[in-house]
């Protein structure tokens, strides 16, 4: 097996293991504890955005339990998971392992991070050193932190037989990162062999012979393993913290000319008239755009769509609103409600009042019954009362993270 790989361009993807049951985490008619909330979300929610709001990562992978596929969907629902997909894990770790890097080959990614869905509180530093030693042409890092505690060892008996010297020993820690060619050639030998008793992939890399390299791991990436682990994260997160709720305002308007029917919240109306823009000129759309961007100071949606980029030329608008609730997600927050008022004489919006609200629940990613569509006439006055024109005003309340008090 070739251990070193000549410098090439990286491309990492993540494997995210959370097949397991969590026995020792107590209370089973609660879940396995990946599922359990802390700070008011799942943990493999928090485990999950870290990922996802970290440039470098390309692909990211979920192994999962058969069992556990609504778990997921309800757990990461207000996670951008573009670029996640899911497989499922075997009985053990190492199969679980095994299958989420199968996942990955033929793809494009060359390094693999391997992260335990239950350690949540790794930042973006320790992966972007993890990430560095890879670069540098190591084929397996290990995060670790150096053993504080004295060590003994003891008998059957309970009673203790020596004192284990501390220096040179680490406590292991994941992402656990590799060449992605190597560790899965050396998984699937472990496979073959039979050798199924390994803790962790950097014990099957030693196993294989693959040198591993420790960079620093960080004293808050613990794994949560028992009850009291999950208690303790709850309590860490939730206290002293202020909601941080937010509401963003759009307006947009449009002009009416001669055509066949307008697209107001992606559900198209058949009229004598149609909006006169340079994408398809969903006006409630692009109203709830540049709501939702409001609530991230992420400018509008000229800013992200000019009108002078011809691509955009009769584009519908979804990809707008859609692009919109990806960069509130990034920024860590959670939409919660988008409400929009249209402002017109014709065409009647009460019948497709339903239809819109589906429309938007869709692109936006919530519940039908957060999303509500209002309509009112302008009394014929202005240029909305002459039906030159079809205005929209849009609110979006939006949950970022909280903040210590």
């Amino acid at each position: 097996m070739t251990l070193m790989h000549p410098k090439q361009p990286m491309s990492v993807g993540i494997v995210i293991v959370a097949a397991g049951r969590g026995e020792r985490a107590g209370s089973p008619e609660s879940g396995p504890k990946q599922y359990r909330l802390i700070g008011g979300r799942a943990v493999i929610a928090h485990t999950l955005e870290r990922f996802v709001t970290w440039p470098q990562a390309s692909r990211i992978v979920i192994v999962i339990h058969g069992d556990d596929e609504a778990l997921l969907r309800e757990a990461i629902g207000q996670v951008d998971d573009s670029r996640v997909t899911t497989v499922i894990g075997g009985a053990t770790r190492q199969q679980s392992v095994l299958a989420g890097l199968r996942a990955l080959r033929g793809t494009e990614i060359t390094h693999v991070l391997i992260h335990d869905a239950v350690r949540p509180f790794f930042d973006h530093d320790l992966l972007d050193r993890v990430t560095a030693a890879l670069a540098d042409g190591a084929p397996a890092v290990l995060p670790a932190t150096p053993v504080s505690d004295t060590l003994k060892r003891g008998d059957i008996d309970g009673r203790v037989t020596e004192t284990v010297p501390r220096a040179d020993l680490y406590a292991a820690q994941t992402p656990q990162s590799f060449d992605l060619d190597i560790i899965l050639s050396a998984h699937e030998r472990a496979e073959l062999e039979g050798a199924t008793s390994f803790t962790d992939d950097a014990a099957i890399a030693e196993w294989a012979g693959i040198p591993v390299t420790l960079v620093a791991g960080t004293p808050d990436n613990v794994k949560l393993t028992l009850k009291r682990d999950i208690a303790m994260a709850d309590e860490r997160l939730s206290a002293g913290l202020l909601p941080d709720v937010r509401t963003g305002n759009g307006y947009d308007v449009h002009q009416l000319e001669p055509g066949d029917g307008v697209t107001l919240c992606g559900v198209f109306i058949p009229h004598d008239q149609t909006l006169k823009g340079h994408s398809d000129a969903d006006v409630a759309l692009h109203a709830l755009t540049d709501a939702l961007l409001a609530t991230c100071g992420a400018g509008d949606i000229g800013d992200h769509f000019p009108p002078s980029d011809p691509q955009w030329r009769g584009a519908p608008s979804r990809i707008f609103i859609e692009h919109a609730a990806k960069i509130v997600r990034e920024n860590g927050g959670t939409i919660m409600n988008a409400d929009v008022t249209l402002i017109a004489e014709a065409p009647k919006i009460g019948p497709h009042r339903n239809a819109m609200r589906m429309k938007l629940s869709e692109f936006v990613g919530i519940d039908m019954e957060r999303c509500s569509v209002k309509a009112t006439t302008n009394e014929q006055i202005g240029f909305v009362g002459r039906r030159e024109g079809i205005a929209a005003i849009a609110t979006a309340t939006v949950v970022y993270r909280g903040t210590k008090s």
